[in-house]
């Protein structure tokens, strides 16, 4: 029977590798900025963007795009719906919504950098 503390060495110097990865640190620095557009006004979201855009060529066909990728998505598809909730405060579906899109933004935002924490896609 194998022991459950046993960790293979290459495996240990692939988790090593994989960690210090400047596309995962990348990725990384991109979801706190994400995580931090909550109370910053969104400008921090704005910038994680640019970094995903700017850099997305570089982790085209490595395990990060998919990050770069579902990172990208939550921004967009945040930004739509937090507009569009903003535009309809006013007969009070608005807040709902607004209130939706947090949970379902911290929900993207979370289970994205666990995934990316595992060396795994979002998904």
């Amino acid at each position: 029977m194998a022991d459950p503390e046993y960790i293979p060495a290459d495996a240990e110097s692939n988790e090593l590798a994989r960690r210090s990865d400047p596309a995962r640190n990348l990725a990384v620095v991109v979801y706190i900025l994400q995580g931090l557009s909550f109370f910053l006004g969104g400008i921090t979201g704005l910038a994680g963007v640019i970094v995903n855009y700017v850099k997305l060529d570089d982790v085209r066909g490595t395990w990060v795009e998919s990050h770069f990728r579902w990172q990208i998505r939550t921004f967009w598809i945040g930004l739509l719906w937090t507009v569009i909730g903003i535009v309809t405060t006013f007969i009070i579906i608005g807040w709902f919504i607004l209130l939706g899109i947090s949970i379902w933004l911290i929900y993207r935002i979370v289970k994205g950098a666990l995934a990316l924490n595992e060396g795994k896609a979002p998904a």
